[in-house]
């Protein structure tokens, strides 16, 4: 972050204070789980089935009342067999491990059952990953889309988005989408998360220490005290998961992100304290995340 924008008026600051201004809608005690939202999360790879575990049960920690999991065939059951409480649905792949052109067909008549869509953690990155995504989105525009990973290759068209969707890029990622380099990225990442929201037309949440949230209006806010034990592998996952947990309950890819990114942040406070400042596991962030969230919805002005 500069100097310059440091003494700016041009972003807030996003902590727990600030989400009292968007609460998260209440649940009615009799409430069934289709209340509380459908989420499709399309994940995994032969490679990293794992991720789609670990984005799923945050999105169900998260509150989201039914779960719809989309994953190659090949690691498919496996994925169903971790994860009882979810629907799971084997996509079509190619001998290489990517998906198959006719997979995105395949979900389509899902779509309009569905209030929320995260699609990439743990999918190839490339050309086949994005074509993919492409083929996809059109299915889901009337619902709050979440990229991540590899799915944000989408965004290297250039072409800004037409529906409501959300990246979530750390520094190497959006080095990779933008063609800077990380290092001078690191340095300008307020202005780099503005400016691509703005030229994508997308919601962008610059993950790191200090984590940026930038919207396509203009629209700029500043999260700090990320713990450094979140810099570990699935993590990115897991806030992926819960911020599409979230916008299947309020349908805003922004109030679910500042949500997510500051709740996510504090259970990674919660293991810290506990456990230590490095060592925890992404898998452990998971049963932090409801304590998290009832703690911060308990709040008041």
């Amino acid at each position: 972050m500069t100097k310059a924008l440091a003494e700016s008026p041009l972003f807030s600051v996003l902590d727990a204070a600030a989400l009292l201004a968007w609460p998260l809608p209440g649940i009615n005690d009799a409430a069934d789980k289709e209340a509380r939202g459908r989420v499709l999360i399309v994940a995994g790879s032969r490679e990293i089935p794992g991720a789609a575990l670990l984005s799923a049960t945050a999105a169900a920690r998260a509150g989201a009342g039914k779960l719809l999991i989309a994953a190659p065939r090949s690691v498919a059951p496996g994925i169903a067999l971790a994860m009882p409480e979810a629907r799971v649905i084997g996509l079509e792949e190619k001998r290489d491990g990517t998906l198959a052109d006719t997979a995105a067909r395949q979900l389509a008549p899902f779509a309009q059952r569905m209030d929320a869509l995260l699609v990439g953690p743990g999918l190839p990155e490339g050309p086949a990953t994005a074509a993919f995504v492409a083929q996809l989105l059109p299915h889901f525009g009337h619902v709050p889309v979440v990229l991540d990973a590899g799915a944000m290759d989408l965004a290297l068209s250039e072409q800004p988005f037409s529906q409501p969707v959300l990246l979530t890029p750390h520094g190497g990622e959006m080095a990779h989408l933008t063609g800077h380099a990380k290092s001078a990225l690191a340095d300008t990442a307020a202005e780099a998360a503005a400016h691509y929201a703005g030229c994508w037309q997308a919601v962008v949440a610059l993950k790191g220490s200090t984590t940026w949230i930038a919207l396509p209006d203009g629209g700029l806010w500043r999260h700090t005290g990320g713990q450094p034990g979140l810099a570990t592998s699935g993590s990115g996952d897991v806030l992926a998961g819960v911020i599409t947990g979230l916008a299947a309950r309020t349908n805003s890819l922004w109030q679910a992100c500042a949500w997510g990114v500051v709740a996510h942040a504090q259970a990674g406070e919660r293991l810290a304290a506990r456990i230590g400042t490095l060592g925890f596991l992404a898998r452990e962030l998971l049963p932090e995340l409801p304590v998290v969230l009832n703690e911060l919805q308990r709040r008041r002005p």
